[in-house]
């Protein structure tokens, strides 16, 4: 005999839309609109920057300013010093004095000399370092930092000018840190510069001694090498030698010229008898050619007239004769004298070249002795100058260590100032205002953006989908009063994290929302389908941590509640759930079922304390679970839990992971779609969709878990209402037909 007809309703008093249905809870107006929720940003940044602002406490900020010129040159004379020269500083020279006023020991000198250690406001504690404490490398390192946070020193741009502030609540310490900070700079220059003048001088000192030995030696080497080579005056002497050689080679060159211009001539005469006298320029020799030419003359007109016998023709012929017989005589004189002229210019360049080749020698030979010399007196002139100008730069030191010249000038001491840096007030509250406006925007629309990304609301589901809407769940989360949506708080009770995991809250918590809830749910599964509620229910949903195994273990245990024989299925044969929720063991199940490892009656659980109430487990995870849901063995079995329960509540693993939801779904009577609030997409709740009709499977509606009821929409209210009023006396109702 079956049960089956226990939970049918037959009265139409729990009918929906009848007076004694089940409230239902349709969502009021949301209040948190998109302006408001831009008003609520904008009032609570406005309102913090506000707070913050007359809470901060107040910081002063002392200044002062100093001139700070370049490092006087060290080679610089005492008289220099007196006349202030300096040079120009540069940007990098500038900058590294900065640095050198940020440093770690001029911070430490100043907090010892100021005793900041012992100093609430510096401190920022009322506690006392321990004197042994305070040398500490850790302690010293941390005041240091927070020296140097407090600290600012800037460099104006094109100037000399550095500005030097300190930070602090109280007044007169920050100008008292800035004061000493620059006098123990000031300090620090000085002693630098002493430190180095110092070294120098001793150094200098040093290197006068060796100098003083190097010129004496300088000195007496040039002395003796003078007196070995009879160097008395080197400059007149050499005077002298190099302008007898001068003037000997002007002899030598003025002789190679004369030599030849008369070898010249002395070829042309050899070569042209004829022209000797025009060429050798000689007087007697052209009036004798010139005699000859004109008795020819006279010869030729006379025999012309005469004939060759005619006694004056012979005379002149004799008169030719004589004259020819001079003019032969002379040319060999004038060649003879040329010749002569020739061989004695000869000679003379020959002697002026040996002269001159001696001569060249003598001045080589002076210049070999003055290399060496110049050489010795050059040594001795520079070692000389070198020990001058040290003797004088160390006279200059002696004087400058005495003196405290100084490149840093304190433009504007530090005084404590009147007014605070921070916190300006009417700036702060009225950049507070606008980042309210812009944030409270931002934020409000990044708000608005998120809450349409994922399906919150049984009418996000509606729109999506237009399937029903069997409930919502809410989440576990303390409201204004103390309580938890979904439960009621009890005293000295303990109550699960607030996870959004409603665990066995229909067997736990009778009397919370959450319970109510799910009665909520049973109903609406109940009269899902017509003439009589679905047998075998599947729930299922697209992507894990949705709830379905809670929902599916409080639903069958509120089915049980009726007086009906429901048996829940575990059908997640990969990851189990159900089994582990409820306590029962899983060494037997499902699998060895379909597997023939042992029968149904082995491996069906009596829930306890919860009449009426069955559980089937997974069973150990076998190798291929959609292979095994799809056999015939999962039919038969169906088959057979049919007949032998009410109702059978299957928790399956998500559709959009595995297929085990879509085999499983054409074998039953209803499935049940569990989405979470504010965290599943639409798409997974579309996809879903699409899955289950391409099987052909019956979709009984679409659960929403997880509600947060905070948020607005409605719920909160109907849900708390239900909770404190209608489940007072919640025995009473029942979904039991009228006898």
């Amino acid at each position: 005999m079956t049960h089956r007809s226990r939970f049918t309703p037959s009265s139409a008093s729990l009918r929906p839309g009848s007076s004694n249905a089940p409230p239902s809870f349709a969502p009021l107006p949301s209040c948190a609109s998109a302006g408001g929720k831009s008003f609520r940003w904008r009032w609570l940044s406005w309102i913090s920057v506000t707070i913050y602002t007359f809470k901060a406490e107040r910081v002063y900020q002392a200044t002062a300013r100093l001139d700070i010129e370049a490092e006087t040159p060290m080679n610089l004379s005492a008289e220099s010093l007196y006349r202030n020269e300096s040079t120009p500083a540069d940007e990098t020279f500038l900058l590294t004095q900065t640095q050198v006023l940020r440093s770690d020991n001029l911070a430490w000198e100043t907090i010892q000399q100021l005793k900041l250690a012992d100093d609430p406001s510096f401190t920022k504690g009322p506690q006392k370092q321990r004197k042994e404490s305070i040398d500490s490398a850790d302690v010293r390192g941390r005041l240091v930092k927070l020296f140097d946070s407090y600290l600012g020193v800037n460099l104006h741009r094109n100037t000399h000018i550095v500005e030097v502030s300190f930070e602090s609540t109280d007044r007169d310490l920050a100008a008292r840190v800035v004061n000493a900070l620059i006098n123990n700079y000031i300090e620090y220059n000085f002693h630098t510069k002493y430190d180095a003048t110092r070294q120098a001088s001793g150094w200098m000192e040093q290197q006068l001694d060796e100098l003083k030995a190097k010129v004496e030696k300088s000195q007496e080497a040039l002395v003796n090498y003078e007196r070995a080579n009879s160097i008395v005056n080197v400059n007149d002497k050499q005077s002298v030698a190099e302008q007898r050689l001068s003037e000997l080679s002007s002899d030598l060159t003025r002789a190679q010229s004369d030599r030849a211009e008369k070898e010249s001539l002395h070829q042309l005469v050899k070569s042209n008898e004829a022209q000797i006298a025009l060429l050798a320029q000689d007087h007697l020799l052209e009036t004798l050619e010139q005699k000859v030419a004109d008795v020819k003359t006279e010869y030729i007109d006379a025999r012309t007239t005469y004939g060759p016998n005619f006694p004056k023709v012979v005379r002149l012929q004799q008169q030719i004769d004589e004259v020819q017989l001079l003019i032969q005589q002379e040319r060999h004189r004038v060649v003879e004298r040329i010749q002569r002229d020739y061989e004695a210019a000869v000679e003379r360049e020959k002697l002026l070249e040996a002269t001159v080749a001696q001569q060249k020698f003598e001045v080589g030979k002076l210049n070999q002795l003055l290399i060496q010399h110049n050489i010795l007196k050059r040594d001795s002139d520079t070692n000389q100058q070198l020990y001058d100008n040290l003797l004088q730069r160390l006279k200059d030191a002696t004087v400058t260590a005495g003196l405290r010249a100084t490149n840093i000038h304190v433009v504007d001491k530090a005084v404590p100032p009147a007014t605070p840096v921070r916190p300006k007030k009417a700036l702060n509250v009225a950049l507070g205002l606008l980042a309210g406006i812009i944030l409270g925007t931002a934020f409000a629309f990044l708000e608005e953006q998120l809450e349409q990304k994922t399906v919150k609301t049984m009418e996000d589901v509606q729109r999506l989908v237009g399937l029903p809407s069997l409930g919502l769940i809410p989440l576990w989360a303390p409201n204004h009063n103390g309580r938890q949506y979904g439960l009621r708080r009890k005293k000295n009770s303990e109550l699960p994290a607030s996870n959004g995991q409603t665990g066995l809250a229909a067997l736990e918590h009778p009397a919370s929302s959450v319970a109510e809830s799910y009665r909520a749910l049973r109903t609406s599964i109940m009269f899902s389908t017509s003439p009589k509620p679905p047998q075998v229910v599947l729930v299922t949903s697209g992507h894990p941590k949705e709830g379905k195994t809670a929902t599916a273990v409080n639903l069958a245990s509120l089915m049980a509640q009726t007086g009906s024989r429901v048996l829940l299925v575990d059908c997640d044969l990969r990851i189990p759930g159900a089994s582990k929720l409820m306590g029962i063991s899983n060494s037997k199940g499902l699998s060895g079922i379909l597997t023939g490892a042992y029968s149904v009656d082995e491996a069906l659980q009596e829930v306890k304390g919860q009449p009426g109430l069955w559980a089937l487990p997974s069973g150990p995870p076998p190798p291929n679970p959609a292979e095994l849901l799809s056999s015939p063995e999962m039919q038969s079995v169906m088959q057979n839990l049919r007949q032998r329960f009410d109702h059978l509540v299957i928790d399956s693993p998500p559709l959009l992971l595995v297929t085990d939801a879509a085999v499983l779904s054409p074998v039953v009577d209803g499935v049940m779609l569990v989405v979470s609030s504010g965290s599943t997409p639409p798409a997974v709740l579309i996809r879903a969709q699409q899955i289950l009709h391409s099987t052909g499977a019956r979709i009984l509606g679409v659960l929403v878990n997880k509600a947060d009821l905070r948020r607005g929409g409605g719920y909160g209210y109907g849900y708390n209402y239900y909770n404190g009023y209608y489940y007072s006396d919640y025995n009473s109702y029942s979904l039991r037909p009228p006898e």
